[in-house]
């Protein structure tokens, strides 16, 4: 089952759509981790998973580091704060703001407006 779910996380977080969304679920359901071990486990098989990915669309120019600067910046203060929280929140709190999270992230793709660009 770990070998699927690693699979399917995987390749949801190359297409950039993040493999968090697969992964952190799966292993709530399918092992006995915490939420809080599920979502470090999940940064952990972020780095090589996103730096191959990152490689990728670096290749196919698909990176603007005009946007991308400022929102590293941002998010790495920002990670500072989510992790505070993660290890601070009880894992059944964490669990359902993450499950809101993900609603509401559904809820914007299934009426989201065809932004595409072409090249």
């Amino acid at each position: 089952m770990l070998i699927v779910i690693g699979l399917l996380s995987g390749i949801i977080g190359g297409m950039g759509i993040g493999g968090g969304t697969i992964l952190i679920p799966a292993l709530i359901m399918f092992t006995t981790l915490t939420q809080q071990q599920a979502q470090g486990i999940n940064l952990l098989a972020f780095i090589p998973v996103a730096s191959i990915a990152l490689i990728t669309h670096i290749k196919n120019k698909n990176v603007e580091t005009s946007i991308s600067l400022p929102l590293i910046i941002l998010g790495i203060l920002g990670s500072i704060l989510g992790s505070f929280l993660a290890v601070n929140l009880s894992s059944d709190l964490l669990r359902k703001f993450f499950g809101i999270f993900l609603f509401f992230m559904g809820i914007y793709e299934f009426f989201y407006k065809d932004k595409s660009h072409t090249k």
